[in-house]
């Protein structure tokens, strides 16, 4: 079939044609250039792939060498005019796609190879689960399949069980619960459900919960949609009064009705009316009260002695007579003493953070500065919204103080404390917005849980985020509260044993910074022009025949490139067992059985 080299250009060598026929089958075939040397042994071996041919020549595009027993991607040497070329044996093949043995505990199964009938497509475990990787491909392609084919590929076929694995699934649409429920049956495995529907009743399924105590100044302005830094000092002082509310003591108490009349002398001082002043002090008052400063409060005066309330009253000249009294009574509770508790093992609720992002909201002066009070009471009633929604029951822990540590690993626990490798964290029953949100929150745990422990990534943990364009964004985060929380992971992640995996159908609406990050790539049918020319972007290996290959790939067919693959290949991947729920609607099912 092959016969004299006749030119190269580029990397592109062009064959003479012996049998001088055009033979399609073999199309994207591997070939061998066998280089003699001087003693006429083989001492390297280029490796090519046939990309066209006519009835004269053969174009074989070169993309590595085989040294010793090795496969290097890449070509240094190019073939000599007295070379031997022909097809790939078996064994270099192997060197090519990967090992047979997909049962070895350090290979991963990926697919079928789509060129070699009955040869399997395999990746190192190590070169593929130590790097962020991306899964992309239109919708319809076979992503969720291919996604589901791969965690069954780590169970099922495998000498040994990762008894110590930590995956954690991000399920936007609820789609994994089914294509998990078999690996929960394999012998010392587990898989351990979570969900945001609020009125679950399944065994092993738990309500998606993140304590209201853990939550730092940069979760609450995530949760509260926050897109202004300047009011990120209000959210640390409600942290600091949370404390405080959570207190009964004398000296709690003290500092509380210093903040109280500083801000009613505040309010004096606004140069208002005497009848908007009354109404402002006794509204306050009735939301901002302790058992010693409140609108019963005792003025004593010479000769009587009247309520502060009493003291607010109009007179029929429209003055507040007893204003100068008021003020005296509220200067004899000023301390310039600052005052702080320990929140480190301090049990608080949502409300509570309510009820102090209410009082720093009135310690920062807002209620004299209606332009400020207006900008930062937004986030009260963003606040208020949530606590009287079902979302607030995702922030309701009640089994007492625990830590973030202890948290995050008794997540990997079944109600019987058996270990679960897998978790299913189904986000099918929120709004996108708030999905996002409680998405950031767990990255946010994850990755102060793994950068803390003592022995540096000793609990790895594997994360896939479905729908990931929809949540991974190049968002303004790091204006705001000074990062970008998955950038984070994808930059610093992998050494703490934190990696990421991103599925999407629209990788030009992913954050570019998490993309860049990615070493591993399955790339499904895509076609839209500016997703083309991301994943043109994303890697140097791809040649243009390849790119041209992502037009047309049928669905469950993908080309897979990366640090875990000698050279881009096109693989099958196998129908998922179970299937995830998925599937696109049967409208003749729908319309007329």
């Amino acid at each position: 079939m092959f016969g004299k080299l006749l030119k190269i250009e580029d990397k592109i060598v062009k064959v003479e044609n012996l049998k001088k026929t055009i033979q399609a089958n073999v199309i994207n075939f591997h070939v061998i250039f066998e280089e003699t040397g001087e003693n006429g042994g083989n001492f390297f071996k280029i490796v090519g792939e046939i990309i066209g041919m006519n009835e004269t020549e053969i174009s074989i595009l070169l993309i590595g060498e085989i040294r010793g027993n090795e496969f290097i991607s890449g070509v240094i040497k190019y073939p000599s005019v007295a070379s031997v070329c022909r097809i790939v044996y078996k064994q270099e093949l192997e060197l090519i796609i990967g090992s047979q043995d997909y049962n070895s505990s350090d290979t991963i199964l990926i697919g079928s190879s789509s060129l070699y009938e009955g040869y399997q497509v395999t990746a190192n475990m190590n070169d593929f689960l130590t790097h962020h990787f991306a899964i992309i491909g239109n919708s319809g392609c076979g992503k969720s399949c291919g996604v589901a084919s791969l965690i069954q590929n780590l169970f099922y076929y495998n000498t040994k069980m990762p008894v110590n694995a930590h995956m954690v699934i991000f399920d936007v649409y609820g789609e994994y619960h089914t294509a998990l429920s078999k690996i929960n049956t394999l012998p010392n495995i587990n898989v351990k459900y979570y969900t945001t529907r609020t009125d679950v009743d399944e065994a092993e399924t738990e309500i998606v919960t993140i304590p209201a105590y853990f939550l730092e100044v940069d979760d609450l302005a995530l949760l509260l949609n926050v897109n202004d830094s300047t009011l990120l000092p209000i959210l640390e002082k409600t942290l600091q009064y949370v404390a405080i509310f959570k207190g009964e003591n004398e000296k709690v108490i003290q500092y509380k009705n210093s903040i109280i009349a500083k801000s009613l002398l505040d309010i004096i001082g606004s140069g208002k009316s005497s009848t908007q002043l009354s109404d402002q002090i006794i509204s306050t008052l009735n939301k901002f009260h302790t058992s010693v400063l409140n609108l019963e409060s005792p003025i004593v005066q010479p000769g009587y002695t009247r309520t502060l309330k009493q003291c607010l009253n109009i007179d029929q000249n429209g003055k507040m007579g007893a204003l100068q009294f008021v003020i005296e009574y509220l200067n004899g509770f000023i301390t310039l003493e600052t005052f702080s508790i320990d929140r480190s093992e301090l049990v608080y609720s949502l409300e509570d953070l309510y009820h102090a992002l209410e009082f720093a909201l009135m310690s920062e002066g807002m209620l004299t500065n209606a332009t400020l009070y207006e900008k930062a009471n937004e986030l009260r009633v963003r606040m208020h919204s949530i606590l009287n929604s079902e979302q607030r029951k995702y922030f309701e822990y009640d089994k007492g103080y625990i830590g973030k540590e202890q948290f995050v690993k008794s997540m990997f626990l079944t109600s019987t404390n058996e270990y679960a490798q897998l978790l299913n964290m189904n986000f099918n029953y929120v709004d996108e917005r708030f999905a996002k949100i409680l998405t950031k929150l767990y990255m946010k745990l994850y990755f102060e849980f793994a950068t803390t422990l003592k022995e540096r990534a000793s609990f790895p943990i594997h994360i896939i985020i479905e729908e990931a364009h929809r949540y991974v964004q190049n968002d303004n985060d790091i204006d705001v509260i000074g990062y970008n929380i998955f950038d984070r992971i994808t930059k610093e992640g992998r050494k703490y044993g934190l990696i990421l995996g991103f599925v999407t159908q629209r990788p030009s609406e992913l954050s570019t910074t998490c993309l860049s990050q990615c070493s591993n790539f399955l790339i499904y049918r895509i076609f839209h022009p500016e997703d083309l020319k991301i994943v043109v972007s994303i890697s140097s290996n791809l040649s243009s025949q390849d790119i041209e290959k992502l037009k047309t790939l049928r669905p469950g067919t993908a080309l897979v490139f990366g640090s875990a693959f000698r050279v881009p290949l096109l693989t099958r991947f196998h129908l998922p067992d179970p299937m995830p729920q998925s599937s696109n609607v049967n409208i003749v099912s729908s319309w007329y059985e």
